[in-house]
């Protein structure tokens, strides 16, 4: 049977679509709307809500659960101090990565780990004698994410805390009675926040919210807006832009954290200062430089996807939603040497971009390709260029309160 998230009873009467996907066993919104265009322009020019709840939560406490933790995630644990989350991955023995997620230190000896996919069981195999508690938590707390320019301004008329986190920066709270989490975080490349609400408490405090929002533009945005955000702000999606080593059928379907472009969670590594599970394979790939792709963003050329399709007879297609599949990238002489793994038109930008997997030696910015694309049946090849990510980085993400 698929469940329903805390927050469904009061977001499905916002719903007119009533399409869903599945997410680890619960529904999850595509849209809330006829054109997730209109949520997506929500989040880029006033206020959003998203429902994260499906996500795995894990609390990890004890004396030792710096030490823990410190010993199986790609970040360096021990520079997360109480009060600070920061983005992570984890990767097995090989430095393929398995998955990613949220890492929320609360105290000295106390630690939330999000996750989109279940992680207990290779938690709790690495425990070893660890003096730590691991618990599921998953289903006690509903997540609500509030991103947007305005998402502090809607917020702030519920708590004040708002007002002084910086990035990434978590504190404890309390709206509409009830206690819960609110941090500066979000997966939307916009300033914003997440707040880790008590199951019971979540449609009190989601009621808050939409009150709050009210005169402010807010709206809830699912899935297909949420792809649209997250590809502008240059963030990777498990299977999309990797599959989780241990699922993968061979070492093609595999990435490092290098090649998928997350290397600067790597200090320490190269110097043997800092080691965790996989680090000894990534230490050697980083000395050898032996990375197989390097991840880019790539702008599609205006005026030569103009050109193909007018030479078709068609009017350049300019479409928001991200396509399903990989397209293969070349060189100029028609090698393949890399593909795109999200493209899409990006509304804010006017432009085509993507994030793109190549070799190494091709990925410096400015650098031309042909991204392979079909135009009446036709394989065509449209001209692109290499460039860094963020597409959308506004200031107001990260600025200080």
């Amino acid at each position: 049977m698929v469940a329903t998230t805390p927050f469904h009873e009061r977001l499905s009467e916002l719903n007119d679509q009533h399409l869903y996907t599945h997410w680890q066993g619960h529904l999850s919104a595509v849209r809330y709307s006829h054109a997730p265009k209109h949520e997506y322009f929500a989040v880029r020019n006033s206020v959003g809500i998203f429902d994260t709840s499906p996500l795995y939560k894990y609390r990890i406490t004890g004396p030792d659960a710096e030490a823990f933790l410190a010993r199986l995630l790609v970040r360096n644990v021990t520079a997360v101090k109480p009060g600070r989350a920061a983005y992570t991955l984890w990767c097995d023995e090989r430095g393929f990565v398995m998955e990613d997620g949220v890492l929320f230190r609360h105290t000295d000896e106390e630690f939330l780990l999000t996750s989109a996919r279940p992680a207990l069981a290779w938690l709790t195999r690495h425990r070893h004698r660890h003096k730590i508690d691991i618990e599921d938590v998953s289903d006690d707390f509903g997540m609500l994410a509030v991103q947007g320019p305005r998402s502090r301004t809607v917020l702030s008329e519920l708590t004040d805390v708002v007002d002084r986190l910086g990035y990434f920066d978590l504190a404890t709270t309390a709206i509409a009675g009830a206690d819960l989490t609110v941090s500066r975080t979000g997966y939307t490349g916009d300033l914003g926040f997440e707040l880790t609400v008590p199951r019971a408490a979540c449609l009190d405090v989601l009621d808050a919210v939409l009150a709050a929002g009210e005169g402010h533009g807010l709206r809830p945005f699912g899935e297909d807006a949420l792809n649209m955000l997250r590809i502008e702000a240059g963030l990777p999606l498990v299977d999309v832009e990797w599959t989780d080593s241990t699922l993968a059928w061979n070492d093609e379907q595999r990435v490092t954290p290098t090649e998928l472009g997350m290397g600067w969670m790597l200090k320490g590594v190269l110097e043997g200062t800092r080691r965790f599970l996989g680090s000894d394979a990534i230490r050697e790939e980083l000395r050898t430089g032996s990375s197989r792709w390097a991840t880019t963003g790539i702008v599609v050329d205006w005026q030569d996807w103009n050109r193909l399709h007018r030479e078709a007879g068609l009017l350049p297609v300019k479409d928001e939603i991200p396509l399903a599949w990989e397209s293969w990238l070349r060189d100029e002489s028609g090698e393949q040497i890399g593909y795109a793994t999200s493209v899409m038109y990006s509304p804010a930008l006017q432009r085509h971009i993507g994030i793109a997997r190549v070799r190494p030696t091709l990925a410096d910015p400015g650098t031309t390709l042909q991204m392979e694309t079909t135009i009446l049946h036709s394989t065509q090849l449209v001209r692109v260029t290499t460039a860094p990510m963020p597409f959308f980085n506004p200031e107001r993400k990260a600025a200080k309160p």
